[in-house]
């Protein structure tokens, strides 16, 4: 192999067995937030991405139980090429590098975007249905969304955002106020029917090639209200989708999930989970953002949090009960914060 990048012996022996070495090139990609790594492997015209982790026992290994899962349910996710187990590698389909979030800013009618949120609308309808109606053997039916992960997810937000990065110094008597509320919204949540969500359904996550919408990133799929990833995709923190396109998106879900719908389905009652939703997840976002930042010193994300609070501000405004987070946000200066200052 040429211009080959450093790699441990056993991934390059993969490699070579694989596809075997003449002309082969490799290149480290950018990685998500994880521990896992990237690598994009080219031979004149054709290229594959290889993915390296811990050593996995496939039968167990979320990322594969998904994966053939939601491609047995019609979802179209990365084809696998090869895989050695014992090394910890996979090697898959390249899917280039056009995510939907590049597509969005690149676009400059949003009717020209909005065709391709339609495809990744058909995606999610094909996960919350279609998968989690084909009972099998698969990770995402191991792990849900209850009381006690969703309030995981806001004592994140509340620790890294409001006490992390904000140094917020709120009474006792306060703090216990804003526990409660977390409690109330989390278990108002967990009482909602679970379908299978992706978990991190929003537009990084979603490749485009040639005329498809390819799905990745979702060996955290679990059990939860469908809610979820409609708030990760209409409002994503890497986009900014307006009111017009998230309502057309809400439609068009809804009329392509209508056959899967409860025959007592109210609209009313699923948007008010919605806005509930948009409570829990983009806080829960806002906690993740402030994360990096404060336990690495990863500046990356800070500016993604001004826009993720307003909507979290914006969604808190349908639910006058939980107003202690509201001015405990105010209080802790959140919407003022020029985080990119930090």
């Amino acid at each position: 192999m040429k211009d080959m990048q450093p790699l441990e012996p056993e991934v390059q022996s993969f490699i070579e067995r694989a596809l075997s070495p003449e002309g082969l090139k490799v290149l480290p990609l950018a990685g998500d937030a994880s521990n896992r790594r990237y690598y994009r492997v080219i031979r004149e015209h054709q290229s594959w991405v290889l993915m390296r982790w811990d050593p996995f026992e496939p039968a167990k290994y979320p990322f594969l139980s998904v994966l053939n899962h939601f491609h047995e349910a019609g979802v179209r996710v990365p084809s696998v090429i090869d895989m050695d187990p014992a090394v910890g590698v996979v090697l898959l389909e390249d899917l280039g590098d056009l995510t939907l979030e590049r597509k969005f800013w690149e676009s400059r009618d949003p009717n020209d975007v909005l065709l391709f949120y339609k495809m990744a609308i058909d995606q999610m309808v094909k996960i919350h249905h279609v998968a989690t109606a084909q009972k099998g053997p698969c990770t995402a039916f191991d792990m849900k969304f209850d009381t006690e992960k969703f309030l995981w997810e806001m004592n994140y937000g509340k620790d890294n955002l409001i006490l992390g990065v904000l140094k917020y110094k709120a009474f006792d008597a306060v703090l216990k106020e804003l526990d409660q509320a977390f409690l109330d919204i989390c278990r108002r949540l967990d009482h909602e029917p679970k379908k299978i969500a992706h978990r991190d359904y929003h537009s990084r996550n979603l490749m485009i090639k040639l005329d498809e919408m390819i799905v990745i990133d979702f060996q955290d799929a679990r059990l939860g209200p469908v809610q979820y990833d409609l708030v990760s995709l209409l409002r994503d923190s890497y986009t900014d989708l307006d009111e017009t396109m998230t309502a057309k998106l809400m439609d068009d879900y809804l009329e392509k999930s209508k056959s899967h719908l409860p025959g007592d389905f109210s609209r009313e009652k699923f948007m008010t989970i919605y806005e509930l939703q948009s409570v829990q997840r983009c806080f829960k976002a806002c906690g993740s953002f402030a994360s990096f930042f404060h336990q690495r010193q990863d500046r990356r994300y800070l500016k993604y949090l001004s826009p993720t609070l307003k909507r979290v501000m914006k969604a808190l405004a349908f639910f006058p009960e939980y107003k202690v987070l509201t001015d405990v946000l105010v209080d802790a200066g959140a919407l003022e914060k020029n985080y990119e200052k930090l």
